[in-house]
């Protein structure tokens, strides 16, 4: 889809749709005021007849008004004008696309008078997110299924100003769909070593990107990750993406490290049917930090970064991990297996041993969809977030309110380590029911070694069946891409 800026005064032909913000309380002020006085008041009496206010998520739709050459107007609620802001415009924008898309016009017309070049930006934005569609797969859909627009007109006052605000954010948004792209392949296609291939090809953006198999892993020790994928057909990658922006190329990284399950059917501790197609997406992680590297990369970040991805398949054929074997991690330290299906762990576990032995980064944030319990805890909206250091843990908060992709932080209570203690190891991979997520990120824990960490438990927001927001089409989302290249972005450049 093509986004443009025009000046704001630009016409809508009769083939477009013609969109105006609306505020709570005064939604016929602005430039539904001036849009409902070409209407002959059709827009004053449309509101009232609708019982629309303006608030967040409205839109009035409006076929063929009269006195204007619009196929149709949308008032797009923008919520009240006092808190009105980039995330707000983010949300019109893009309910003003949903409402559209699939209306038959192939230009949507967004007059926004008086914005500036920074709102304006985030309103294509938004309508970059919203316009997100996984359909490579389908050869038969019907031309009326499909979206209709192709072509978006952000009308404003200086179009050049804010056609240089979007160029940043554009690469954003490439970012967060090429992270959704991942995770919405299916896992005959995109599985470890196809993962680590399409990795290697962001050295087209000045990433260096190295990966080892699983000869390389073996000599390094690492027994945990390796056990989760010996029961699969596919060959188990560990993909190091590294950004070097800033003015010493060998100065300390900041480091982020993702869970790439390509496809998770829970081993011999198998999941059971209903819902398992789902798990093609356990590799959310892994396709976040690829994504953040990528947005680092696409902006010219002034910052050392790495990326590390642990790939793997945890499939239950006869040389598959057991429940009750012992591992031994790339630490040293022996883990008894009791649920193979706690494997995420296990993959991070020696990623996040080999990360800070090999780069000693200023921090580590790890990214996994790992626990069902983080949904149960925190709903499908909210991401958990584990830290052992508080400063590390506010830039996050920080960053999360400031991005809207919203982290949750919960305890590190020392009393639940009892919980996975081992008899015959040093530890075991889960602990009881409750508390799940808790205990998944203790474990963790005892491979940071001291080092400034967080862990996102990401299982609540990294796919939206059936999502109503309007920036996330249903499926993949992207979480914690802007996220973290917001981190970044305030707390560790320069």
């Amino acid at each position: 889809m093509k986004i443009e800026f025009v000046a704001g005064d630009a016409p809508a032909d009769k083939s477009a749709a013609l969109a105006v913000i609306a505020f709570e309380k005064s939604p016929l002020a602005g430039a539904a005021a001036a849009l409902n006085k070409s209407t002959g008041g059709t827009l004053s009496r449309a509101v009232a007849q609708a019982r629309f206010s303006g608030g967040i998520g409205q839109t009035l739709d409006i076929l063929a008004p009269h006195g204007v050459t619009a196929a149709r107007a949308i008032i797009v609620g923008a919520g009240p004008a006092a808190t009105f802001d980039g995330q707000a415009m983010e949300l019109a924008a893009a309910h003003a696309y949903q409402a559209v898309k699939a209306s038959g016009v192939h230009t949507l017309v967004l007059r926004l008078p008086s914005v500036t070049a920074e709102i304006a930006a985030r309103a294509a934005f938004g309508i970059r997110l919203a316009a997100y569609r996984f359909d490579r797969y389908r050869t038969t859909e019907k031309a009326d299924k499909k979206p209709s627009v192709t072509k978006v007109l952000v009308a404003v006052d200086d179009p050049k100003a804010a056609a240089k605000s979007f160029k940043a954010a554009a690469g954003l948004a490439d970012a967060i769909i090429y992270a959704r792209d991942l995770v919405s392949e299916p896992a005959n296609i995109l599985y470890p070593e196809e993962f680590a291939r399409r990795v290697k090809t962001l050295t087209s953006l000045g990433l260096e990107v190295e990966i080892l198999g699983e000869k390389e892993m073996k000599k390094l020790g690492m027994g945990a990750l390796l056990g989760v994928g010996q029961g699969s057909v596919r060959e188990t990658q560990l993909a190091i993406i590294q950004w070097k922006g800033a003015k010493d190329a060998a100065a300390q990284p900041v480091a982020f490290v993702g869970k790439g399950v390509c496809f998770d059917s829970g081993g011999i501790s198998i999941k059971g049917a209903d819902g398992m197609e789902e798990m093609i997406t356990d590799m959310g992680g892994a396709a976040a930090v690829s994504g953040l590297m990528y947005a680092l990369a696409k902006r010219k970040a002034k910052v050392n970064a790495v990326g590390i991805l642990g790939l793997v398949e945890n499939m239950p054929d006869g040389a598959a991990q057991r429940p009750g074997d012992v591992v031994t991690t790339m630490s040293g330290q022996t883990v008894e297996v009791i649920n193979t299906d706690a494997e995420g762990r296990l993959v991070l576990a020696d990623a996040l041993w080999y990360c800070q032995k090999r780069f000693k980064p200023k921090f580590m944030i790890d990214l996994a969809t790992l626990t069902g319990a983080i949904i149960i805890s925190l709903g499908k909206d909210l991401a958990g977030m584990f830290s052992n250091n508080d400063a590390l843990a506010e830039n996050l908060l920080a960053a999360s309110k400031a991005s809207g992709d919203i982290l949750w932080r919960m305890p590190l209570p020392p009393q639940y380590e009892r919980n996975i203690d081992s008899a015959v190891a040093d530890m075991k991979n889960v602990g009881p029911r409750y508390g799940g997520s808790i205990t998944a990120a203790l474990f963790i824990q005892r491979f940071v070694n001291g080092l400034p960490w967080a862990h996102l438990d990401i299982a609540s927001t990294a796919w939206k069946p059936g999502s109503t927001v309007p920036t996330i089409p249903s499926g993949a989302t992207g979480f914690g891409v802007r996220l973290l290249d917001r981190l970044v972005a305030d707390c560790y450049e320069g």
